[in-house]
């Protein structure tokens, strides 16, 4: 199972590649941890470039499923429009399996299922901690509870 885990803030988009064969995870090296939008997403054209080049480096490392987790539409923690805009265009890619993580989600499926190494320990970026722990979480969450 090879899930991309990402992280929206801002205009930005980070990304971590994890997989699990034969219950060993392996962390991908990508080309690109980070899509940035620069004007705010009110471009079409950007927006449809951001989405062709988004699809694209999925397809290029044979990406099984997209980890995404869910930001408040309203609140002190909303997120911003840009945010949403680039959420629906990764949901819209045909063919890509993408599913949104609520953080309970994650803070339970963290509690049954604690991160095996210290992130410190993974050689990432410390922006990409947030889109590793969605792409662990999504995976754990398929193997022990495949139905959803």
């Amino acid at each position: 199972m090879r899930t991309c885990g990402v992280e929206i803030t801002g205009s930005d988009v980070l990304l971590c590649l994890l997989t699990k064969e034969d219950d060993v995870f392996d962390i991908r090296d990508v080309r690109q941890t980070r899509f940035t939008l620069a004007n705010v997403g009110q471009d079409t054209e950007q927006m449809r470039k951001f989405q062709f080049d988004f699809a694209k480096l999925m397809a290029d490392y044979q990406v099984d499923s997209v980890a995404i987790r869910q930001r408040a539409p309203k609140g002190k923690f909303a997120g911003s429009a840009t945010g949403f805009k680039m959420e629906a265009a990764i949901q819209l890619i045909e063919g890509l399996d993408v599913r949104l993580l609520s953080s309970t989600e994650v803070k339970e499926q963290l509690k049954r299922n604690p991160l095996p190494i210290d992130f410190e320990d993974t050689g990432l970026k410390k922006y990409q901690e947030n889109a590793f722990v969605n792409a662990y979480v999504y995976i754990m969450k398929k193997t022990y509870r495949p139905d959803e």
